[in-house]
């Protein structure tokens, strides 16, 4: 064998080598997935039970990954494919098939962050807080309207919804409906400390009766400056034995939530929830308040105001009286404006 040969071979060789070498780190290193214009994550959901065509059906509907050969086979080098984990997976921006499959095959699902507020039903909670996990709103909902599942949480079906305190919470996608009922448990008592226990104690009232006091504040004013006024308002009417008159527990008992001017048709509604008709506080919240709302009625002023009505400036800030004359002529003020601006229900 001639030496030219020899090193031909060698030559050759080496070029093979080197391509594949180039070829190699490419399926593992080069940027592989949401190569495409914009610098969105993609949020990858595997259910429990998926394989990986599941996966790649998924990625394939959402053109995530470029060279779908290379990450199959790599996919198949690092014993994936038999190793599908259910979850949820951020795909980030360029990311490279190496990364990405070694994050899917440990299982290392990222977090979501679950914010909640500005919900008034129960079944409107179990859609929206169903929904963000793998569980889904059935399960929820089951569990929500089981009598001796709210009770193991202090609470029956129609006060649960005092458990769920809005704020900004970080879950799995693959926690149980348990899990989250039991965190949302804990998060409650959490947030109910001693002083807080003792100021509803104090007033005479339960936890759940303050939440349901501060739902009604929730509804009248998103001010949080204004919330302990309004609150002192009610709890005024409260310790003179009157009646609520509270407009937001009409709109709930109606269930129309687009009404914005209560007339006297909407007080004839007989139910639990008409405070123009049953004295004291309804059932069960009608809103879930925010933190604000709550600490706002256990920190009430101490004033004596009987009664408010919106400003009409539309500031979203009211206008409070002592005497009921005093009332009806800031209630002309406003009602005169609703029909200047032709707001009639």
């Amino acid at each position: 064998m001639s030496r030219s040969f020899v090193i031909g071979i060698l030559i050759v060789a080496s070029v093979l080598l080197s391509t594949f070498s180039f070829y190699g780190w490419q399926i593992f290193k080069t940027p592989n997935l949401q190569t495409d214009e914009g610098d969105k994550d993609f949020e990858l959901l595997i259910p429990r039970g998926a394989t990986f065509k599941t996966v790649m059906d998924s990625l394939d509907a959402h053109h995530v990954v470029h060279d779908k050969m290379s990450f199959r086979f790599l996919a198949r080098f690092m014993k994936y494919t038999d190793n599908v984990k259910n979850g949820r997976y951020i795909i980030k921006k360029e990311m490279n098939n190496q990364d990405a499959i070694r994050k899917l095959r440990s299982g290392a699902q990222d977090p979501m962050k679950l914010t909640f507020n500005n919900i008034r039903l129960k079944d409107e909670l179990i859609a929206k807080l169903g929904s963000k996990f793998e569980f889904g709103p059935q399960t929820l909902d089951t569990l929500l309207k089981d009598p001796r599942v709210c009770e193991r949480y202090g609470f029956d079906t129609t006060t649960i919804m005092c458990m769920f305190l809005p704020n900004t919470y970080e879950f799995f996608w693959t926690t149980s409906a348990t899990n989250f009922l039991d965190r949302m448990g804990k998060e409650y008592k959490k947030f109910w400390t001693p002083e807080r226990q003792q100021k509803a104690k104090d007033m005479g009232l339960t936890q759940t009766q303050v939440q349901t006091l501060a739902s009604i504040v929730e509804s009248e004013s998103k001010k949080n400056d204004e919330k302990p006024r309004v609150a002192g308002v009610y709890w005024n009417r409260l310790q003179r034995g009157m009646l609520l008159e509270a407009d937001p527990t009409l709109v709930f008992a109606l269930r129309d939530f687009t009404i914005r001017r209560v007339l006297n048709v909407h007080k004839l509604i007989d139910s639990p929830y008409n405070t123009y008709r049953f004295k004291g506080l309804p059932p069960g919240p009608i809103n879930l308040p925010t933190l604000s709302s709550i600490d706002a009625v256990l920190n009430h002023e101490n004033h004596d105001y009987l009664y408010f009505v919106a400003r009409s400036d539309f500031s979203g800030y009211h206008t409070f009286a002592k005497t009921y004359e005093e009332h009806l002529n800031n209630a002309r003020i406003y009602h005169a404006e609703l029909n200047k601006r032709g707001i009639m229900k």
